[in-house]
């Protein structure tokens, strides 16, 4: 088995499914799903980055820093709200892929463990889904160094899974991730849950169950993330049509669901510090 590295899984990605959509969804999110998927988790991903930026009071005119910015999705929403921002990825491929998605902001190739960037330069640092791709082990020195590039008063704006290990996701549970991010100095003002689609979820339990896919019964770590369809085309065609209900409709119910369910049970959570 060999082992796993993010930058080399990342390009490979990159390379398979740079061209799936021209908003360059499919290499950050759910790669190998249907375009309508991506397209409603990058809007539920959209409001809660844009509610944590709120939060933040992050001021127009702003130095923004988007770590792990892949196909270059943050950033454009970043400069059309009014702030100068600047994306670091470790993948070539996604850079030029953010390219070729009409990405202007500037560009810069290196690893979030180790940020080309002086200290105390940027006025917000945001991780959308990044740091969970990092090893258990290097997470720290990421965050370490998210912090150590911030001004004081800076704000850091983590949006990670609280659940779902597998070969390449690492989660951990809210109060760990606040508790890493305060050892290195910042201070938490708030956080809450993103993405609880409870109806989906049920569905896709329950396809599982039937079709004898038993992973995430068996395994409470797997991957909520991308769960296998079926393998035959019939029953995937139908699996996806299902969804194609499911998933809208919890969407849909997405704001009952903040307010009803604890935060710890949605399937990312969304921090933000200040230093």
């Amino acid at each position: 088995m060999s082992v796993y590295s993010p930058r080399e899984y990342w390009a490979g990605v990159a390379d398979e499914f740079r061209s799936a959509d021209t908003a360059g969804l499919a290499p950050v999110l759910h790669f190998g799903a249907p375009t309508w998927l991506n397209r409603l988790i990058d809007r539920l991903q959209d409001r809660a980055v844009r509610r944590a930026l709120a939060l933040a009071a992050v001021p127009n005119g702003a130095l923004v820093l988007d770590v792990g910015c892949g196909t270059g999705r943050w950033l454009r929403r970043y400069q059309s709200l009014g702030f100068q921002a600047t994306g670091l990825d470790a993948t070539l491929g996604m850079l030029g892929c953010a390219i070729e998605c009409g990405t202007t902001a500037p560009l810069v190739a290196g690893q979030a463990c180790l940020l080309p960037f002086a200290d105390a330069k940027f006025d917000c640092v945001t991780d959308i889904t990044v740091v969970q791709h990092i090893p258990r082990s290097l997470q720290p020195l990421a965050l370490c160094e998210m912090v150590r590039v911030l001004k004081p008063g800076g704000h850091l704006i983590l949006v990670e899974l609280l659940r779902g290990e597998d070969a390449h996701i690492f989660p951990r549970g809210p109060q760990d991730w606040i508790q890493q991010v305060v050892s290195f100095g910042a201070k938490p003002i708030g956080w809450f849950g993103q993405e609880y689609l409870l109806i989906d979820r049920l569905f896709v339990r329950a396809a599982q169950t039937l079709t004898g896919d038993r992973g995430t019964q068996a395994n409470p770590n797997a991957n909520p993330l991308r769960p296998k369809a079926p393998r035959s085309t019939i029953a995937r065609r139908i699996y996806w049509n299902l969804r194609h209900l499911t998933v809208p409709l919890s969407a849909w119910m997405e704001p009952a669901a903040e307010k009803i369910c604890p935060a710890h049970f949605a399937t990312h959570g969304v921090f933000v510090f200040r230093k």
